[in-house]
């Protein structure tokens, strides 16, 4: 009898762990923490999130009601609040990682008071490039959410359920609204989607795979360019719609298997045309004037302001391509070398390193 208790327990207790697409599944962790040991661009990349957390462990978190950034210039306080306060992002990350490696509770703990500052405090707007700025919280979270207490856990979920629902009923994705299909909307559904299968959500799945099926059709173009390149006349634009639409794909894939990568919407765009589309001007095989013709009067006024890389007819600068190609590595391991190309044979970064350990497990 005392067997089948303990039996019983420990099946209760299996069932109570979610499996983590968005950030690292258990399996996952120890290969990492492998590669922190012996790996030495992995040592040197994961240094880097050990610093942020044992820094993170003596302050104090600093939640806002409002993430308040888009359409404001630099310097405008209600920006500069808001960016102050969303640093709080990597440190929950940081914080979280760490206890997942090396299972120190102090690490946990702060990991919770700081989400739970926010779940308490912190306000819904529905907002995509706001909220986008909370995506390390998301990440963190997924990464110890099995270990929350469960009245911090139900407090968390609630805050983070209603930013997805915000987000799903946003005004941005009115169909009249070119944020319904610019970069906004591929950041709106990396949010939606990040959340959802961090809180395991699933109701919300099948809104996911329609949004995003949706945005790749209008966003992406058959020849690889996208909406954004052709409204912003800028590369940067182009990175900035591809980045949240490679991390959603990356965690659906994970969750069911799903290829978005080399998905064909009924236009004949795909994520992947779109990476290759980006791929000679990362290695400088072509030149691009950036925000030469932007329809958008706000790159304009960012310009006036001095803000760098806004400066109409800039060269787009290779390195700033990294960030997507990294990415889309993970479906395609050929692109390190273009990456390499560009940033030299000893570059790594930590999207590498989780391509690195996720691969490991496939």
């Amino acid at each position: 009898m005392k067997k089948i208790i303990i039996t019983c327990s420990l099946l209760t207790l299996t069932l109570g762990v979610k499996a983590q697409y968005v950030s690292l599944t258990a399996a996952e962790v120890k290969t990492l923490k492998t590669a922190v040991e012996k790996d030495a661009r992995v040592q040197k990349e994961f240094a880097e999130w050990k610093q942020v957390a044992e820094k993170a462990l003596n302050e104090a978190p600093n939640p806002i009601e409002k993430v308040t950034s888009q359409g404001l210039l630099q310097g405008n306080p209600a920006k500069t609040a808001s960016l102050k306060a969303v640093a709080d992002a990597p440190k929950i990350y940081a914080l979280a990682l760490i206890y997942r490696l090396y299972g120190n509770k102090d690490y946990l703990n702060k990991a919770q008071e700081y989400l739970t500052a926010w779940a308490k405090i912190n306000k819904a707007t529905g907002d995509p490039i706001d909220e986008t700025k909370l995506e390390e919280m998301f990440t963190g979270y997924d990464l110890i959410r099995n270990e929350v207490s469960q009245p911090d856990k139900q407090a968390i979920d609630t805050w983070l359920e209603s930013i997805a629902h915000a987000e799903i009923h946003s005004v941005s994705a009115t169909p009249t609204k070119s944020t319904s299909k610019n970069n906004w909307n591929s950041h709106r559904i990396k949010i939606i989607t990040q959340i959802a299968y961090a809180i395991h959500a699933d109701k919300y799945r099948d809104t996911i795979t329609a949004e995003l099926e949706k945005q790749l059709a209008q966003n992406l173009y058959p020849d690889g360019s996208s909406f954004d390149f052709a409204e912003r006349d800028a590369l940067h634009y182009h990175i900035y719609t591809l980045e949240p639409l490679l991390k959603a794909l990356i965690v659906i894939s994970r969750a069911n298997g799903k290829n978005y990568y080399s998905f064909e919407s009924p236009t004949k765009s795909s994520v992947q045309k779109s990476v290759q589309f980006l791929v000679p001007f990362v290695t400088g095989e072509k030149t691009h004037g950036e925000f030469a013709n932007s329809k958008v009067k706000f790159d304009r006024e960012r310009a006036a302001n001095g803000e760098k890389g806004y400066v109409a007819g800039a060269p787009f600068k290779q390195r700033n391509g990294i960030v997507v190609l990294s990415l889309a590595a993970y479906y395609d391991p050929s692109l390190v070398k273009t990456i390499q190309q560009v940033a030299g044979n000893e570059y790594y970064d930590w999207q590498l390193v989780l391509n690195q350990v996720r691969q490991a497990k496939k």
